[in-house]
C-alpha cells in the first residue's frame, strides 16, 4: 500500500488527460498553499512533485499514479495576485472543463493556509466541490508555523466559514515539517482504495 508513486504527466489541455482511467483524488488550493510539498511529504519523496519558490507557477493539471490504483491529481493553484487576467480566465476554463469531463473524481483535499483566514476564492472553490457533490476534507496546511493559541483560532475561524465541517473528521491540520495530519490522510486514502 502506497509503495509505488509515479509522476505520469502534466496536462495543459483536457483532451490530453491519461488514457488509463482510474479513480482521481484531487488536490486544490491557492497558489503557494504547499500542494507539491504536501505530495512529497505524504509519500516521503523529495522530488516526486516539483516545488517552486514562485507562486502560481503550476499552470497544468499534474497526474500522479499511486500503486496503479488511483491518481492524485494536482490542480493548478488559484488566486495568485501577479497572474494576468488572461491566465486567470485560462485557469477558470481549464478547471471547469476538467470538472465537467472527468467522471472519475472520487475525493478532494482542499488545502488552506492555516496562517490566514479562508479567502473569497477558497469559499468559491469549496462551493464548486459541494455543487459537484465531491466528498472532501479541508487540510489547514503549514500548521507547524502556528502557536497553540493560533491553532485554536485558525480552527474556529475555519469552522465559522464552513459550518458543515467537523474538526478531526473533514477538517484537520497538516504539516509537512512535523508530519501533523499525515497519518489521518493516509488512513483516509487506505479506507477509500484498499479496504
Amino acid at each position: 500500500m502506497f509503495d509505488k508513486q509515479e509522476f505520469v504527466k502534466s496536462v495543459f489541455n483536457i483532451k490530453d488527460i491519461p488514457k488509463l482511467r482510474l479513480p482521481e483524488v484531487i488536490l486544490c488550493g491557492r497558489s503557494n498553499v504547499g500542494k507539491s510539498t504536501f505530495i512529497n511529504s505524504l509519500f516521503n519523496r523529495k522530488n516526486l512533485a516539483k516545488t517552486s519558490s514562485t507562486p502560481g507557477k503550476t499552470r497544468s493539471i499534474n497526474y500522479y499514479r499511486i500503486d496503479d490504483t488511483f491518481y492524485l491529481v494536482d490542480l493548478p493553484g488559484y488566486g495568485y495576485a501577479k497572474t494576468s487576467i488572461k491566465d486567470r480566465e485560462y485557469w477558470g476554463k481549464m478547471i471547469s472543463e476538467y470538472f465537467s469531463k472527468s467522471n472519475y473524481i472520487t475525493f478532494a483535499f482542499h488545502l488552506i493556509d492555516s496562517r490566514h483566514d479562508p479567502t473569497e476564492l477558497d469559499i468559491k472553490f469549496n462551493s464548486i466541490l459541494k455543487d459537484k457533490l465531491i466528498n472532501y476534507i479541508i487540510l489547514l496546511n503549514k500548521a507547524d508555523k502556528l502557536k497553540q493559541s493560533e491553532l485554536v483560532k485558525a480552527k474556529n475561524t475555519t469552522l465559522s466559514y464552513f459550518s458543515e465541517l467537523n474538526f478531526g473528521q473533514n477538517l484537520i491540520f497538516y504539516s509537512a515539517i512535523n508530519k501533523t495530519g499525515k497519518k489521518e490522510v493516509l488512513r483516509l486514502l487506505s479506507e477509500l482504495f484498499y479496504s
